[in-house]
C-alpha cells in the first residue's frame, strides 16, 4: 500500500499573509513541517503543495519536494485532492502546514485505522482533554465516538455534556473535571485516495456551515471516520505572535 503525505501551503493569510515563509531557527516553517512529516514510517513520500512559487522556490532551496497547484481552491482538502488525483497512491496524509512542532509518530497514528479496518474511508485522532478551560473553549473542537470509534459527532461545544457537572460548567468551576473521558480533535486526516476524491465533490452540509467544521460534511453523508486516540497535540500558528510559543517549544 502507497501512502504520502500532502501538506497544503497557501501564500495567503489574512492574519498573517505569507505565514508558510515564517522564519523559525533560520529556516521556513513549511519546511519544518515537511522535514518532521518525513520521518513518520509509514509515508512514502511526502509533498508540499502550494499556490506560490515563493514557497516553491523556498522549498526547493531546502531540498523539499513541493508541487503547484491551483490558486482557488477553498480548502486544504481541495489542494491535497489535486496532486492525489495525478498520483497512483492507495492513502493520503492531509498534514497541516502551520503546525512545526508535528511529532512523526501522529503521522503514523492516523494510517494505522485505514490499514486495520479495510472498511474505514477516512481517519482522524483525538487527544483527552484534562482541564476545564479547554472543555469549554470553543476554538478546541471535541469529538465524541460510539463503541467501534467512529465518531458520532464533532463540535465547539461541551460534548458529551455531563448532566451532574452542568453547573460547574455554567459557574465555571475549573477545580474538578465531571466524570466521563473528554477528547479534543486533534485536525490531521488521513483518507483513501478515492474517497478524497468523492468527499471534496461533496457540497457543505447544514452542520458545517453551522460549526464551521469541515469534517461534519463526511457525517452528514453517511460516510464514517474512525478516530484513533494519541498522546500528542501541536502548536498551530494562526499570528505572528504564535512563532514564540514554538521557539519555546522546539527544543523541549
Amino acid at each position: 500500500m502507497k501512502i504520502i503525505g500532502v501538506i497544503p501551503a497557501r501564500y495567503g493569510s489574512s492574519r498573517f499573509p505569507g505565514k508558510p515563509l515564517a522564519m523559525i531557527q533560520g529556516k521556513p516553517m513549511v519546511v519544518h513541517v515537511y522535514e518532521r512529516a518525513c520521518r513518520a514510517k509509514n509515508l512514502s513520500d511526502v509533498v508540499i503543495a502550494t499556490d506560490d512559487k515563493r514557497i516553491l522556490l523556498e522549498a526547493a532551496r531546502f531540498g523539499a519536494h513541493a508541487v503547484m497547484t491551483r490558486v482557488d481552491h477553498a480548502s486544504g482538502s481541495d489542494r491535497i485532492a489535486e496532486v492525489a488525483d495525478s498520483l497512483e497512491v492507495d492513502v493520503v496524509v492531509n498534514i497541516q502546514g502551520d503546525e512545526p512542532l508535528i511529532e512523526p509518530d501522529m503521522i503514523d497514528q492516523v494510517v494505522e485505522p485505514l490499514l486495520e479496518d479495510t472498511s474505514a474511508p477516512m481517519a482522524t485522532l483525538k487527544k483527552k482533554i484534562t482541564s476545564w478551560d479547554d472543555f469549554k473553549n470553543p476554538n478546541i473542537v471535541k469529538v465524541v465516538t460510539d463503541n467501534h470509534g467512529y465518531a458520532i459527532y464533532f463540535s465547539r461545544a461541551c460534548i458529551p455534556f455531563p448532566k451532574k457537572g452542568w453547573k460547574e460548567i455554567l459557574e465555571g468551576n475549573l477545580e474538578n473535571m465531571p466524570e466521563g473521558e473528554f477528547f479534543r480533535h486533534i485536525g490531521i486526516y488521513a483518507y483513501r485516495k478515492d474517497f478524497l476524491l468523492q468527499y471534496t465533490k461533496m457540497p457543505a452540509g447544514r452542520l458545517e456551515h453551522v460549526e464551521e467544521l469541515e469534517q461534519l460534511r463526511v457525517l452528514e453523508n453517511g460516510f464514517k471516520i474512525k478516530v484513533a486516540e494519541t498522546e500528542y497535540e501541536t502548536i498551530s500558528v494562526d499570528a505572528p505572535e504564535d512563532i514564540e510559543k514554538v521557539l519555546k517549544n522546539i527544543n523541549s
